[in-house]
C-alpha cells in the first residue's frame, strides 16, 4: 500500500497541523466524503468546499486513520478501540474523542 498523502496545514510529519500540533496529535482521518486524508477537521474545511461526512457505522473495517509516528493505517473500529497505536504504541490524544462524532457515526 502506497504511504497516504496527508494535505492540509501540516507542521511536521507526524501529521501535527496548525490547529492541533500537541506530542499527541499524530492521526489523520481519510475523510469519507473526499477519500482524502487531513490532519483535522479544520484543515478539511480550509481545503474544500465541501461538509464532512461521517463513515457510517458499519464501516468499522475500514481503513481510514492513519498513525503520523509508524505510517500504519488502523481500521476505524481498531482506532476508536485503542487509546494508542497497535503497531508503534504511540499514544494518542484522548481530547480526539470530541470530535469522533464529526468523523465517525456513533
Amino acid at each position: 500500500m502506497t504511504r497516504p498523502v496527508v494535505r492540509g496545514s501540516t507542521v511536521d510529519e507526524q501529521t501535527r497541523c496548525v490547529h492541533y500540533r500537541s506530542p499527541l496529535d499524530v492521526v489523520a482521518i481519510r475523510f469519507a466524503c473526499c477519500d482524502d486524508w487531513y490532519p483535522c477537521l479544520q484543515c478539511h474545511g480550509e481545503a474544500v468546499d465541501h461538509g464532512i461526512r461521517a463513515w457510517p457505522i458499519d464501516a468499522r473495517d475500514e481503513h481510514a486513520v492513519l498513525c503520523g509516528v509508524c505510517r500504519s493505517t488502523l481500521s476505524i473500529g481498531a482506532y476508536l478501540a485503542a487509546p494508542t497505536c497497535p503497531q508503534c504504541a504511540a499514544p494518542f490524544n484522548p481530547g480526539c474523542v470530541l470530535h469522533h462524532p464529526v468523523y465517525f457515526e456513533m
